[in-house]
């Protein structure tokens, strides 16, 4: 009952707001209480998702073949589920069960032949856990692989004169490197200056060794181990000049002049920069310089007389 007073006072109250338009019926408690099922209508299909081939008032032609398994021909199963004849000679291997218990040396073996030595370092078949590679030594740590370089034996020794960082500008950027001048040399006269760049420092100097050993050149010594005469070189706007001492005076140079007369196994000379201070020029500048030294008996020699005539 106080339902049916609440319905009739909101049917009321929206009436008096406009809300319901008047041609609708009012709110009554028939309209809430009373709930009718409503059948489903049928579908039917449209002209769209009928087959054009079958009407929708034919059935399909029925033209499917089913084969059931008392039709089926009970030789022609017989012979396709028949396993094939073993050939002659054929021995069953024996079953898992039947083997005899492997030891653990055994079983490590054959691990350590399929998948290399144990992390342990134990090695059963005697090969070298810590040797990954005939050039290249690999160890394992918390933060990863280390590579380390080893330096080939060819009798050279490697010196860093300078390391810098440089940048290359991109479309995207700037790409950040390492550039490195080495020289080497085996102090008994030959001597090289390469130059490398690289993301990390240790494959600059790799790669600036490298180029070091493609340009080795022959220093002309005599033997109290100095130039035979005065020379002077240029490269870009380095100049270097370089001059004969006596013994016991060392090697009075500094920058890469000192070091790249160091590695050529020069122990008494004097050495001055003159221009530019880059490192990379004064290399190659005292690299040039020594290309320009001669020796008395080879200039004796192209010209065809003694040597003790070239000093008259």
């Amino acid at each position: 009952m106080a339902s049916t007073t609440t319905l009739s006072s909101l049917s009321t109250t929206f009436s008096s707001l406009s809300l319901i338009h008047p041609s609708q019926p009012s709110l009554s408690t028939h309209s809430f209480l009373s709930f009718k099922p409503r059948t489903p209508t049928p579908i039917k299909a449209s002209s769209s998702t009928t087959n054009n081939n079958n009407p929708p008032n034919k059935s399909p032609p029925d033209n499917t073949i089913f084969f059931n398994q008392e039709e089926t021909d009970p030789q022609w199963v017989d012979t396709q589920s028949e396993p094939f004849a073993p050939p002659e000679g054929f021995v069953a291997p024996p079953s898992f069960d039947e083997l005899p218990p492997e030891t653990e040396d055994e079983v490590a073996a054959a691990y350590e032949e399929i998948y290399g030595p144990a992390y342990s370092g134990v090695s059963v078949l005697g090969s070298d856990v810590f040797v990954m590679d005939s050039k290249v030594k690999k160890q394992t740590g918390f933060g990863g692989t280390k590579r380390r370089r080893e330096r080939p034996k060819d009798g050279f020794d490697e010196r860093v004169v300078q390391v810098r960082r440089v940048t290359k500008v991109v479309k995207g950027g700037k790409q950040m490197s390492f550039r490195a001048v080495v020289v080497v040399g085996d102090k008994n006269g030959q001597v090289g200056v390469g130059v490398g760049s690289a993301k990390e420092i240790a494959a600059a100097v790799e790669k600036s060794a490298t180029n070091a050993r493609r340009n080795i050149v022959t220093v002309p010594m005599t033997k109290y181990a100095t130039f035979p005469h005065r020379s002077d070189g240029d490269y870009g706007a380095a100049k270097v000049m370089l001059r004969p001492a006596s013994p016991g005076t060392g090697v009075i140079a500094g920058g890469a002049v000192r070091i790249v007369l160091e590695m050529a196994g020069v122990d008494n000379a004097l050495g001055k920069q003159l221009g530019s201070n880059n490192a990379l020029n004064n290399a190659r500048a005292t690299v040039v310089a020594v290309q320009k030294m001669r020796q008395f008996k080879d200039v004796a020699l192209e010209r065809g007389i003694p040597m003790e005539e070239l000093w008259k």
